[in-house]
């Protein structure tokens, strides 16, 4: 076991058994709502807190464009009113074996945003889109 943090930069995502290549994840984030309560007869002058509901950030996928994979038109076009084909998700940190050593499992998720490339005749830059995914959960595997 190694005693240095694992590299942000070598990770691989996975939805619906396909596996895609992003160049960068964000919003793997949890918050605990806190609720505060105060006895009427409580000696202190405030309230405690307790952890109440969980919230999720929604989650952004960003990659570059690859001629003929069309998944995120796909997916978005599967948008109708209320209705959407919601995906279970996996990202996983590798280790310098290929080996996941932490996964992110999120659940339910769907399209919010989808942002095309900036186009500019004076870039040397790939092509990058940007899908945005609200979930209904996100759990951590070690």
């Amino acid at each position: 076991m190694s005693n240095y943090p694992l590299a942000a930069f070598h990770f691989q995502v996975e939805w619906g058994g396909n596996r895609i290549g992003f160049t960068e994840v964000s919003g793997l984030d949890i918050f605990f709502e806190p609720i505060q309560y105060r006895d009427g007869g409580s000696p202190e002058y405030s309230s405690q807190k307790m952890p109440g509901m969980v919230k999720f950030n929604n989650i952004i996928l960003k990659r570059g464009i690859i001629q003929g994979d069309n998944d995120f038109f796909n997916w978005i076009n599967s948008i109708k009113l209320n209705t959407v084909e919601r995906r279970d998700i996996t990202i996983k940190l590798l280790n310098e074996n290929h080996e996941p050593v932490v996964s992110w499992n999120i659940r339910n998720a769907f399209p919010v945003r989808y942002s095309g490339p900036l186009l500019n005749a004076n870039l040397n830059r790939a092509a990058m889109e940007e899908l945005e995914i609200a979930h209904e959960g996100l759990k951590i595997v070690e």
